[in-house]
């Protein structure tokens, strides 16, 4: 059934390269019109349209292109929030929808760590493939999102390469990439830092952390560069990208090139991450890392990067309600709001391939974006739309509902 159009009006227009006063119209889930406030064609709308359309008044509020998630750990936590807790794959994918939904992000490459015999829980392959399976194949009764699945290989699994390019050819992946935890090298440089991960993580004793540590380090020496080659090219055929994930030196990044990698993700250090942008990579880091300055395993900062002009992507990683966040944190240290936002929408979709229908608030693309409004320095998500239709809305503001709040307490 076709929806009816549907006007924003009155909000702050978040485009490529500025910010425009004014009016925009959805209509069959795509961006019709982008109306300057003021204009005559302003004044005309209703002119524009056959039939019946609604009105969303934006009050001033800023309308943001739907930000693309290109590297989410989420799915796993809320499969498996404790190491011996396992809910329902399809219910936590249902709950996970509705808060990246309410944090703004329309489109998640769901990140899927396919790791062996020596990974646990969500990484093992039979799980991994059970979690593809639920996101592209069962077809589930409805979706708030754009729901996408970005494989993450580690390339010491051998075995795993078969199930690689058999979900490649099947077109389930949509983002594939070559990781390599071994410890040693890569996010995991200090010594004892991989096993402090496994013991946290997955609740492993000290003794499981380190036998753990041996079998990644003997795997590691039998990497197959040949099938790593063939499994990209099966990738490059049904036009998925390629990422590698760590990089700490230039030579590995020159390893990873070979593959015909285009995305860096989370280069360990700035030498790296500057090599990778001389190459013509695309370099995405972490929107947490931005939020708390700081890089959680103490590699690269992202505003670093950011600042040195190498890093011109930023994904959730682990933290979906950072995505946001780090955009106007962004600005509040001097980057243009254009420019901040271009980081989690524009940018991302040019790196998948994906831009000529989403990441931009322009004429003709799909109607996903975002109504924000910022409170006490803050941005929250007032109303989401993905392909035109609203699925996440706050019925109320942040001003309105504080002082509700505020003044029924001070009655009590």
């Amino acid at each position: 059934m076709r929806q009816k159009p549907i006007l924003i009006t009155g909000g702050r227009l978040v485009l490529p390269d500025s910010v425009l006063h004014g009016d925009l119209l959805i209509d069959n889930g795509r961006i019709a019109h982008i109306i300057p406030k003021g204009t005559a064609s302003s004044r005309q709308v209703p002119s524009l349209l056959l039939g019946e359309y609604s009105v969303i008044e934006a009050d001033d509020m800023y309308i943001l292109p739907g930000m693309i998630d290109i590297h989410s750990d989420a799915i796993e936590k809320e499969i498996a929030p404790r190491p011996q807790a396992h809910f329902p794959i399809r219910s936590a994918l249902y709950e996970l929808e509705r808060r990246v939904a309410a944090n703004g992000i329309t489109t998640m490459y769901h990140s899927l760590s396919l790791g062996g015999e020596s990974a646990v829980g969500t990484r093992r392959d039979a799980a991994v493939a059970e979690i593809i399976d639920n996101i592209t194949v069962r077809g589930r009764n409805r979706s708030l999102i754009r729901n996408l699945v970005h494989l993450r290989y580690e390339v010491s699994h051998l075995s795993g390469i078969k199930l690689v390019r058999s979900l490649l050819q099947e077109r389930r992946v949509h983002l594939l990439s070559f990781m390599d935890h071994t410890p040693g090298q890569g996010q995991y440089t200090v010594p004892g830092t991989y096993e402090q991960y496994a013991v946290k993580t997955y609740g492993f004793s000290a003794e499981e952390a380190r036998s753990m540590v041996d079998t990644i380090t003997a795997k590691s020496k039998m990497v197959d560069w040949r099938q790593l080659e063939e499994v990209a090219m099966v990738a490059y055929q049904q036009g998925v990208r390629v990422a590698s994930h760590d990089d700490d030196t230039p030579e590995k990044l020159e390893a990873m090139l070979k593959l015909g990698v285009t995305v860096s993700e989370f280069p360990i250090n700035l030498k790296t991450a500057l090599y990778a942008k001389a190459k013509g990579l695309h370099v995405v880091v972490g929107a947490p890392n931005v939020v708390r300055d700081a890089s959680h395993g103490n590699n690269l900062r992202a505003i670093e990067a950011i600042a040195h002009g190498t890093a011109d992507t930023l994904c959730s990683d682990y933290y979906p309600p950072a995505m946001l966040a780090a955009v106007f944190k962004l600005v509040a240290k001097g980057m243009a709001l254009p420019s901040a936002a271009r980081m989690v929408s524009q940018n991302p979709a040019k790196a998948l391939g994906i831009d000529q229908h989403y990441g931009s608030l322009a004429v003709g693309k799909q109607a996903d974006l975002l109504m924000v409004e910022v409170y006490d320095g803050h941005p929250l998500v007032h109303k989401t739309f993905v392909g035109g239709v609203p699925v996440y809305q706050a019925q109320y503001t942040a001003q309105q509902v504080n002082e509700v709040i505020v003044g029924s307490c001070g009655n009590g």
